[in-house]
């Protein structure tokens, strides 16, 4: 059985492809497009056309993907850009008419999502509580969860309106924010989740989505992509902070050289890496393992979210 689900953010879209055994998942094929669906749409209510267009393009690559690997399901989903676009309608109805249909995941679903795909995962077994960290470009879901002998309980789950393209159109606008926006910007995260969660609950922080990914890489200087060693590696908190220090000053253009930079998160990777820092302040951490993985896996392996799993 092979199935494909496509996840369209509100800055890329990733396909991710696995087949069955009889036994267990396992990735058979992904591929990433950067599209900046969802830039400016926080500010204007709208898609902008120009990420609209490019996104439909990519999306329609996926598909035919998928297809050409003989997928008996492809299901894409939007995140954040889409959910709070006034003109919804007009991008989903685009998609269809070009045969290639999305839905709208709601945030919370998106939220549960991410931290089931870390619950089903083997490597991150040992952990008794988990945190997951998923910063998006318009939202940032927090997950808290404890084991149990029926399962897991969670015990905090939360997705914000806050993201790195919704941050980069506003208080960070600009390929180089000043201190004083990135002191403005830090108080106002702070704010919107330090308000929200009890420190000393969050276990073990586990970041997923490209900030994450882009940060290990980078630091291990890869020059092509390597999930295996990508996978499970961990960030202390102080290199984290260090990364927003030297990427923030930085323009797009330099960011875009460095070595294991993935192409097109030069515009967010800094503002992404700000946010994983004051999430794990608010949950006071001292770091985070990093997951290749994202909801787009547990809506492949398991489906939407159901009652049995939601206690």
């Amino acid at each position: 059985m092979r199935k494909a689900v496509i996840d369209v953010g509100s800055n890329s879209l990733i396909l991710v492809v696995e087949e069955f055994d009889g036994h267990a998942w396992h990735r058979l094929h992904e591929m990433t497009a950067v599209t900046s669906l969802g830039e400016g749409t926080k500010a204007t209510g709208l898609l902008g056309e120009k990420g609209m267009s490019a996104s439909l393009k990519a999306l329609a690559k996926m598909f035919a993907e998928a297809r050409s690997l003989e997928c008996e399901s492809i299901q894409a989903a939007c995140t954040m850009a889409v959910r709070i676009a006034e003109n919804r309608a007009e991008f989903l109805t685009r998609a269809a008419a070009q045969d290639t249909p999305a839905f709208i995941l709601s945030g919370e679903d998106e939220a549960q999502l991410g931290f089931q795909s870390v619950a089903i995962d083997p490597i991150f077994e040992p952990y008794s509580r988990i945190s997951i960290i998923d910063p998006g470009g318009q939202s940032t879901e927090i997950v808290t969860a404890s084991r149990t002998g029926h399962g897991w309980e969670v015990s905090f789950r939360h997705s914000f309106p806050v993201g790195t393209l919704g941050l980069r159109s506003g208080i960070l606008a600009g390929e180089s924010p000043n201190s004083g926006a990135i002191l403005q910007a830090s108080f106002d995260l702070d704010e919107l989740l330090g308000l929200n969660y009890l420190p000393g609950h969050a276990g073990e922080a586990i970041l997923l989505g490209a900030t994450g990914t882009n940060l290990v890489s980078i630091r291990e200087k890869m020059t092509s992509w390597e999930p295996d060693r990508v996978h499970g590696a961990y960030l202390d908190y102080e290199e984290v902070s260090k990364a927003v220090g030297w990427l923030m000053p930085m323009t797009d253009s330099q960011r875009a050289a460095v070595i294991g930079m993935e192409p097109g998160r030069e515009k967010t990777i800094h503002i992404g890496a700000l946010i994983a820092e004051r999430c794990l302040f608010a949950l006071s951490s001292p770091g985070c393992r990093v997951s290749v993985r994202g909801w787009r896996h547990a809506l492949l392996e398991q489906g939407l979210p159901g009652a049995a799993f939601d206690r």
